[in-house]
């Protein structure tokens, strides 16, 4: 099927976007992914004065308003890579890393598109738990110690002759499920037999790596080869509930502004941990052309990484582009192509942002309530599981929206975002109060 789409000027509704041609380079962007990160992503380019049109296959409603939905999965990549060339895509983005890991960067490029995202292999720092600790071990890069199996006995008798918890780490990936930090024999066991005799997650192995303890944080860099442009550090919340209680989720909440952390601490982590990495990978063959996540821990012996990720952190992600001044179309077409770029201005001050998610999330949840007030909301609300229908907004996901506002403080910050939050109202969503306690303590 032929997806082509009307100029934004020859269609109305969601997704129309006012421009002004006689100042518009009309670049057509194409991002990938339906989530929050993804709408950020959107807003982004939306406030570029180069781009004209924003696609966003698969999109959600809130995307739905700066661009248009393409009803296209993610891990499409024919489809995808159809309807880039189809429709004149000057350059495309990629949020997820299961389209990194289906290789659409490698498709695209072999089809002379222009793409912001890594190589199928590059993805691996990512992919393999086991290659992502070879590479920091190789690279001098500061982490946990660690052993790779992939026979369950072998496993368990390690983790039994070493201080418990232990963090058991499927080598793959798992949509953030495929770690586990047990607390005892009953728990080690039960993770191994998923992962190794029911292989829950797949064929692979397990990397057993030792417990850090000390507060986590996130540092996301833009990264081209050896060049290195870091973004603001920021810090998400895990845990369902408030006090970082509940199961893990995919992030309820993140800000920006981090108390616990030096200038010292940034500039080890930049020197010694993202250059470090990026360094590695080119020198393996294996150059970076998009987005590093690494996912740090302050310990008392210093930084160290609990893992890469190779693209956007979600929720992260949303509390950091909002603060880029430059304009992100340059920085996504500057590392796509390998093009040196002006180092990213960012604003002063901070910002904070909370999920609302499904009741039972990250269990069973129920779709479909609708969501009032959204029209009210005087900060920036990223649609993270959401549809329309008949012109209403209704909950389609586990993580359902995310308002951010930024702030002069942390204070500010968290004060404005709860205040709008409560404007939103929608029978079937919670929300944790305590984002950033750790600033509050």
């Amino acid at each position: 099927m032929s997806l082509v789409y009307p100029l934004p000027s020859q269609r109305s509704g969601p997704g129309a976007k006012e421009i002004n041609l006689e100042n518009c380079l009309g670049k057509t962007v194409l991002v990938i992914g339906g989530g929050g990160r993804e709408h950020a992503i959107v807003d982004a380019l939306s406030r570029s004065p180069q781009v004209e049109k924003i696609y966003c296959a698969p999109g959600n409603a809130g995307i739905g308003e700066q661009a248009f939905n393409v009803p296209l999965k993610d891990t499409d990549v024919e489809g995808l890579k159809a309807f880039a060339l189809e429709n004149g895509v000057d350059l495309t983005v990629v949020g997820p890393e299961a389209a990194l890991a289906a290789g659409i960067v490698d498709t695209f490029r072999a089809a002379g598109l222009k793409i912001f995202g890594h190589t199928r292999a590059a993805t691996a720092i990512e992919s393999s738990k086991e290659f992502a600790k070879e590479l920091m071990e190789g690279a001098l890069i500061p982490t946990a110690a660690y052993r790779s199996f992939s026979d369950f006995e072998e496993a368990l008798s390690y983790v039994l002759s070493r201080p418990f918890p232990a963090v058991l780490k499927y080598d793959g990936l798992a949509a953030g499920k495929g770690v586990v930090i047990a607390q005892d024999e009953a728990e080690a066991r039960a993770a191994l037999a998923d992962m190794l005799l029911d292989h829950t997650f797949g064929e692979g192995r397990v990397v057993v790596e030792d417990f850090l303890t000390g507060p986590e944080f996130s540092f996301l860099c833009f990264v081209d080869g050896e060049r290195v442009y870091p973004m603001p550090l920021s810090q998400d919340h895990k845990r369902a509930f408030d006090g970082d209680k509940g199961p893990n989720t995919g992030g309820m909440g993140a800000y920006t502004g981090l108390p616990f952390i030096t200038e010292e601490d940034r500039a080890f982590a930049y020197k010694e941990i993202m250059c470090k990495a990026a360094s590695a990978m080119c020198a393996k063959g294996l150059p970076l052309s998009g987005v590093l996540y690494g996912g740090l821990m302050k310990t008392p012996q210093g930084i160290k990484v609990i893992e890469f990720n190779a693209r956007f952190g979600d929720p992260e992600t949303e509390v950091v582009l909002p603060l880029l001044q430059s304009d992100i179309y340059e920085v996504f077409e500057g590392v796509a192509t390998g093009t040196p770029v002006a180092e990213p201005v960012w604003a002063d001050g901070v910002t904070l942002g909370v999920v609302l998610a499904s009741k039972g999330y990250p269990g069973r949840y129920e779709k479909g309530y609708d969501i009032a007030g959204l029209e009210l909301v005087d900060a920036k609300v990223y649609h993270m599981g959401t549809a329309v229908r008949d012109g209403k907004v209704f909950t389609n996901g586990g993580r359902v929206l995310m308002v951010v506002s930024g702030g002069t403080d942390l204070a500010d910050a968290r004060r404005k975002v709860y205040e709008e939050i409560g404007k939103i109202a929608c029978d079937n969503l919670f929300y944790r109060k305590d984002i950033a306690h750790i600033a509050f303590e």
